[in-house]
């Protein structure tokens, strides 16, 4: 009669008896449970398969007799696990040159386990929230040294991400900062973190880079933009930045055909902080006619009209539009349906907005490495959702093909 399998391939009567003494979970998942003693079984048994294929020859074969290496006893260690500590018995053979690969020479834990120290710290969890965490759920004691050395082998990792090649294009690229406080010269002070969002010509959104200064500045900027560039990018279409004074200046000293998109949403906040709570909506039912405008025409002549209603209160704000003018209206080039993606940096503040639930729990950082490892691990578990395009993207992309084609072609 054939053995029946499962659906995952498992002989159902291996499996029947393996559970004919099972009563309830404790006998399955608790700490001397099957799942515990048939994971130390089964490793137990690799490693002997291991070592018979090191030395050639099965346990009690005459073909071992003057073989040049024979078993010689064997170790014993503990193993951390999903399933708890458990101590395994390791081969050893006579000249010393056995090396077992399920569970190499000086490791004391099973591949998965770092990955589910590296997932916990990456939403956010403080070393001793992880460390209660293993020993609560799976009775696992784990040291904070351990937990930090696991974490810290991320450092080569962001290496890596923040020197690789960029493409040549990217349309739009978002950039602002948030602030965290880190130590630095022996002192909590606040940093803050520089972030640039990319949309590529596929219109996915990607990370380009993280950057850490003590303030957010032009002049940094101007070095990131820099960076950006050396990196391959040779084109940015529009840069949409917040009001920042500089900004402007230093994206168009490294890239000068770009155009430069100040954020409307900074520009109203900004607006309405001269304004009392009373009067807030009013003000920003006439701003709205500002930049809901068909036309940069007819934005200009909302401006005006603002100005005759409020300058009498407030005049700082007509004004601050009006300097800023030439780097508030580019959107106006784009049909309606696009122009959010422009006139707006809610790309990269949604993004600097789960950064912040991550980055609470921790309050400071002992150092700016503890920083990037923690906001390159959200980064990378936030941007594994980002595989589709922006909404819009083909009417975007449409236009930017029109309006840019000799750049798009000069870079081919």
């Amino acid at each position: 009669m054939t053995n029946k399998k499962d659906k995952n391939g498992i002989s159902e009567k291996l499996l029947d008896e393996l559970m004919q003494n099972y009563q309830n979970p404790e006998d399955l998942l608790g700490e001397n449970g099957l799942l515990k003693q048939l994971t130390k079984s089964l490793v137990e048994r690799a490693m002997q398969g291991e070592m018979t294929e090191h030395l050639g020859y099965k346990k009690h074969s005459i073909t071992g007799n003057r073989s040049g290496n024979s078993r010689n006893g064997i170790s014993t260690k503990t193993i951390k696990s999903d399933h708890g500590n458990f101590p395994v018995e390791i081969p050893r053979d006579r000249n010393g040159t056995f090396e077992p690969q399920i569970i190499p020479k000086g490791q004391t834990r099973f591949d998965g386990f770092d990955d589910k120290i590296i997932s916990m710290y990456s939403r956010g969890m403080t070393t001793r929230d992880i460390q209660m965490h293993l020993q609560d759920m799976y009775n696992v004691e784990v040291s904070p040294t351990l937990i930090s050395n696991i974490t810290n082998e991320v450092i080569h990792e962001v290496k890596i991400w923040q020197n690789r090649p960029l493409e040549a294009i990217y349309p739009i690229v978002y950039l602002d900062a948030l602030r965290v406080k880190s130590r630095t010269d022996g002192q909590i002070k606040n940093q803050a973190v520089y972030l640039a969002i990319g949309i590529t010509m596929d219109g996915l959104k990607e990370v380009l880079g993280m950057w850490i200064a003590k303030t957010e500045g032009a002049k940094f900027w101007l070095s990131v933009i820099t960076e950006i560039k050396n990196r391959g990018v040779q084109d940015i279409f529009i840069a949409c930045v917040d009001g920042l004074k500089g900004f402007p200046e230093a994206i168009e000293t490294v890239f000068p055909d770009a155009q430069v998109q100040l954020c409307i949403v900074h520009m109203i906040r900004n607006s309405l902080k001269y304004v009392p709570h009373k009067e807030k909506k009013k003000v920003a039912t006439d701003l709205r006619l500002i930049y809901s405008a068909a036309t940069i025409d007819e934005a200009h002549l909302a401006l005006e009209s603002f100005a005759e209603i409020w300058n009498s209160k407030y005049p700082t704000i007509s004004r601050s539009w009006l300097a800023n003018w030439e780097n508030l209206t580019p959107f106006f080039d784009y049909p309606p349906e696009i122009r959010k993606i422009i006139y707006t940096t809610n790309a990269i503040e949604s993004l600097n907005y789960s950064l912040r639930k991550v980055t609470k729990t921790s309050g400071s950082f002992p150092n700016n490495d503890a920083v990037f490892k923690l906001l390159f691990l959200a980064l990378r578990n936030i941007s594994r959702k980002w595989t589709m395009p922006i909404r819009n993207w083909k009417q975007a992309l449409n236009h930017f093909v029109i309006m840019f084609d000799d750049r798009i072609e000069a870079v081919k």
